[in-house]
C-alpha cells in the first residue's frame, strides 16, 4: 500500500499540472478524461481503447466506467505491456478513474473520480458494477470518498441535468468537489466540439469557485472521437 500511495500522489499532481493547462482545444486529440468500455455502457474493449488512444496520439486519458474499476485495470495492463513491447515509443498517461452517480440537490448527477487508488476502501462501496444507495449516494460522501482515496472528484457534464449547472456547481464546491467537465459535446455534434455557450459559463463558474476545468467526449461507442 506504501508504494500503491506514493505512485497515486504523484500521478494526483501531474494530473492538477495537467487540469491547470486544458482548454477547449485539449479534447479529443490530446487529452480525454471521460471514456466507457465494455465493463460499464461502452463498446470498446479496454485494449481497443488503448489502441486508438495510441494511433490518435493522446497524451493522457481517464477510463471512467460507471461503478467499475475493472475496465481502467484491464487497459493499464495491456498499456504496461505494451510499452514493454514498444521501449522507446511514446505513450500516453493513463489516470485511474470511474463515474458514480450521486445525489446533489435531490436530483442525481454523475461524479467523476480520478488519480484515485482503486484499492482504497473509501472507494470500494463505488466500484460493484451497481449505483449505490442510502448515505453513500449523497454527493458529499462520494466526493469524500475519491478523495479519501487520493482522487480528484470531478462534477460530470453540470448542463446536463434536472437542475441548472448555475445551482448545481456552487452546490458541489460547497461540498468540496475538485472540478467540472467544463468542455463537453452536449449536442454530439461531428466532429467533436464542446458546446460554445454552456463551455463557456461552465468555466466561468469553475474559476469563480476556485475548480479545476476538464475536458472529455463521454465516449460509449467504438470511436474515442465521438460520444456516440
Amino acid at each position: 500500500m506504501v508504494v500503491n500511495f506514493a505512485r497515486t500522489c504523484a500521478s494526483k499532481t501531474l494530473l492538477k499540472e495537467v487540469f491547470q493547462s486544458l482548454d477547449a482545444q485539449s479534447c479529443p486529440n490530446n487529452y480525454n478524461f471521460h471514456m466507457h468500455t465494455v465493463y460499464s455502457d461502452g463498446k470498446m474493449q479496454p485494449s481497443e481503447l488503448m489502441q486508438q488512444a495510441i494511433n490518435i496520439g493522446l497524451k493522457g486519458l481517464a477510463v471512467t466506467d460507471h461503478h467499475s474499476t475493472d475496465g481502467y485495470q484491464a487497459a493499464q495492463k495491456w498499456l504496461e505491456d505494451w510499452k514493454w513491447n514498444n521501449q522507446g515509443a511514446d505513450a500516453p498517461y493513463l489516470w485511474s478513474g470511474v463515474e458514480i452517480n450521486a445525489n446533489l440537490l435531490n436530483v442525481e448527477v454523475h461524479i467523476l473520480g480520478y488519480a484515485f487508488e482503486p484499492q482504497h476502501p473509501s472507494i470500494q462501496p463505488y466500484t460493484h458494477r451497481t449505483p449505490v444507495t442510502g448515505s453513500e449516494y449523497e454527493a458529499v460522501n462520494v466526493i469524500a470518498a475519491i478523495q479519501e482515496a487520493g482522487g480528484i472528484a470531478v462534477l460530470a457534464h453540470p448542463a446536463r441535468y434536472k437542475r441548472s449547472h448555475f445551482d448545481l456547481i456552487p452546490a458541489a464546491a460547497e461540498l468540496g468537489i475538485d472540478g467540472v467537465e467544463s468542455f463537453y459535446a452536449y449536442n454530439n455534434p461531428k466532429p467533436w466540439k464542446p458546446s460554445p455557450t454552456r463551455s463557456q459559463q461552465i468555466q466561468q463558474l469553475a474559476a469563480q469557485y476556485g475548480l479545476y476545468s476538464t475536458c472529455g467526449t463521454d465516449t460509449h461507442g467504438l470511436s474515442l472521437l465521438q460520444r456516440l
